[in-house]
């Protein structure tokens, strides 16, 4: 061998060695970036598990904690209604501190003060200073939802990859209502009211810890500032829209006004953020996206008929003597479970047969399982409700995840908190009017029963409806694309 090819092999096996090299750093790279974003999925599920298991047990406290304080109905009332309004009034406002501030941040703000204000339900002296500590909560809450879904967004750039994370942080939602009611029946039974607000607090403590290594920060102010008008009406639109939907089934008429308050405020809203444009809370410039606009139709949808099954069913069983409250609550294990089975799927299920038929037929199932309900109301054995509420987690579970990807999705990275923030104002809002109009639906019947028909029938109804007006608004951009 010459000279000549001596070095050209010396100089071809260092090319090799180096490209070798380099294929080895790049791929402990991905493996890195890989790990760590699965560490961030698990901080951003160990946010919503505190906040939508601390929800969905506090209901059960609510006779203990009035024979604790001696409190009044009203003030019991208010146990619960401050998380509600304060979730409501500041959705908004999380979402867009997320853009300008950093959703990190805002994201361990919320964790932050959501664990401190159920330090604060759980040592509570006092009714009143426990309904301060459930508003403060919900708070936390507002922050720290809209964040999450936006850190998402900013994680996961890859549309196919999101569609699964967002799968696993819905199913953290049907977890939440699984295992919420059961945990909380036993804490109270063993350790008293108190333990159902000291259980979240470790969670929290972990998802804070966890949140400074492995979430990057992000943020994109894009000239935007903050919007006190369209904050001012915003809350007191989404507020007077949630008093009067907690306040339709006791006093109508404080109601009506309320609600009256809340469409005012809406309307002062929307002009004075047609006048801000670009630079708006809520840049209607969003809704002319096609995508945009049927995720928000489908979700409030979704959330109006799911939310009355949750609130008028265990009523039924328990008004007519069918079960007991524990009864009540392990009967609608199905349909929890189901949402968790399926939701990490979603995003698999998305691919092969497109977003928009997925949202559409997970709403429209919701909307099937419900007049599955009516069809079974009053038939004194709860096997065909069964059967509707599996129904109703499997629409859940095949929708939730797809509609909030759709709607963060559909807008700009920049736009994310805002749009995330939307979607659960869509949420929210799609909950507190499907619990007062079927409510009210349900009162009007001559008996459970026949109220449990009506309500549900009118609910299957309107799902099918949001269903297909998203897929005619969805439909055409889609077989576009």
């Amino acid at each position: 061998m010459s000279i000549v090819q001596i070095k050209l092999h010396c100089v071809f096996d260092k090319k090799a060695k180096l490209m070798q090299d380099n294929g080895t750093i790049q791929s402990t790279i991905s493996v890195i970036r890989t790990d760590r974003r699965r560490l961030v999925l698990v901080t951003l599920c160990m946010g919503v598990l505190i906040a939508q298991i601390d929800t969905s047990v506090v209901n059960l406290a609510v006779r203990p904690i009035g024979i604790y304080f001696s409190a009044s109905v009203a003030e019991l009332q208010w146990v619960v209604v401050s998380y509600n309004l304060a979730y409501a009034v500041f959705l908004l406002t999380g979402g867009l501190l997320a853009d300008l501030l950093g959703r990190k941040t805002i994201f361990m703000v919320g964790v932050a003060i959501f664990t401190s204000a159920s330090l604060l339900c759980a040592f509570a002296p006092s009714i009143q200073f426990l309904i301060g500590g459930r508003a403060f909560a919900g708070l936390g809450a507002a922050l720290l939802m809209p964040a999450s879904l936006s850190i998402i967004r900013v994680v996961w750039p890859n549309h196919t990859e999101r569609g699964w994370v967002l799968g696993v942080w819905a199913a953290c939602n049907g977890l939440a209502l699984a295992i919420g009611p059961t945990l909380g029946g036993l804490l109270i039974g063993q350790f008293g009211w108190r333990s159902i607000f000291l259980v979240v607090v470790p969670l929290g403590l972990v998802a804070l810890a966890s949140a400074v290594p492995t979430i990057a920060e992000s943020s994109d102010p894009d000239g935007r500032h903050f919007d006190a008008p369209g904050q001012i009406l915003g809350a007191i639109a989404l507020g007077g829209l949630a008093f009067a939907a907690i306040e339709a089934r006791e006093a109508i008429f404080t109601a009506i006004i309320a609600l009256t308050v809340s469409l005012l405020a809406l309307a002062g809203f929307i002009t004075a953020e047609a006048k801000k444009g670009a630079a708006a809370l809520v840049p209607l410039d969003m809704f002319r996206i096609r995508e945009f606009r049927g995720a928000m139709t489908a979700t409030a949808g979704m959330t109006f008929g799911m939310y009355g099954v949750l609130f008028l069913l265990p009523l039924t069983w328990q008004s007519t003597g069918m079960l007991n409250p524990a009864g009540a609550g392990v009967a609608l294990m199905p349909m929890a479970l189901v949402f968790v089975l399926v939701s990490p799927f979603s995003g698999a299920f998305s691919r092969n047969f497109r977003v928009h038929f997925m949202t559409s037929s997970g709403v429209a199932l919701i909307g099937f399982g419900l007049l599955v309900l009516s069809a079974a109301a009053g038939q004194g054995s709860i096997m065909a409700d069964e059967i509707g509420l599996i129904l109703t987690g499997l629409g859940m579970g095949l929708a939730t995840g797809p509609l909030a990807g759709l709607a963060v999705g559909s807008v700009s990275v920049v736009r994310s908190g805002t749009a995330a923030a939307l979607f659960n104002v869509a949420r929210m809002a799609g909950a507190v009017i499907g619990v007062a109009v079927l409510g009210a639906v349900f009162a009007a019947g001559h008996d459970p029963a026949t109220g449990l028909r009506f309500s549900m029938l009118l609910g299957g109804l309107v799902q099918l409806t949001c269903a297909a007006v998203a897929w005619v608004i969805t439909r055409a951009n889609a077989t576009a694309g």
